[in-house]
């Protein structure tokens, strides 16, 4: 991904994961909205003068974290939404195990309390130990990793959803279902 298109990535997330409303789209309940209205707003004095929507396809296919998804014209954010509301999700079961990245102390927390979306819609869950301390990286310089089962904890009744091919999303996870990585 070129620098232009992680600064487009930016502006679709703010734009889809944030604050639609800054950029006047309407989302539906699923979090969609057409690309032509999305490339619209941008370009309307947010620095995108020259936008095209072949470039907003490009970006999202070229894009690493797959934040973004298009389908029949139509753009949403995979995940990652501060919206008020929330955004419809279809339950999915979730591989046998997860992970999660996070800071020393936030971990302690979430051993005891276990996880919770706190200013997201949904707890954010990788498949893969790398992704988790790409993501705990941000948070700490000695991430914790944290292992959820994530089958179990569906099995009893927690609600996953998948965001892409590396992340989940989940309501909230029980600390039971929570351990530290080893």
């Amino acid at each position: 991904m070129t620098s232009s298109d992680a600064d487009l990535s930016r502006a679709v997330s703010h734009a889809l994961r944030h604050e639609p409303w800054l950029y006047e789209l309407e989302l539906d309940e699923a979090g969609w909205v057409s690309v032509r209205s999305l490339v619209e707003a941008l370009r309307q004095g947010h620095d995108w003068s020259s936008l095209t929507v072949g470039d907003v396809e490009a970006m999202v296919v070229g894009a690493s974290k797959q934040r973004h998804e298009i389908r029949a014209g139509r753009i949403r954010a995979l995940y990652g939404h501060s919206l008020p509301g929330r955004v419809e999700r279809v339950p999915a079961s979730p591989p046998d195990e997860m992970f999660h990245g996070t800071s020393p102390a936030a971990a302690e927390a979430i051993r005891v309390e276990g996880l919770h979306p706190m200013g997201r819609q949904f707890v954010h869950l990788s498949v893969d130990r790398d992704m988790a301390r790409e993501v705990g990286a941000r948070k700490a310089l000695e991430p914790v990793i944290l292992a959820v089962a994530a089958r179990e904890a569906a099995t009893a009744g927690v609600m996953f959803y998948a965001g892409n091919r590396k992340v989940w999303l989940a309501d909230s996870v029980p600390a039971r279902f929570i351990e530290v990585d080893r």
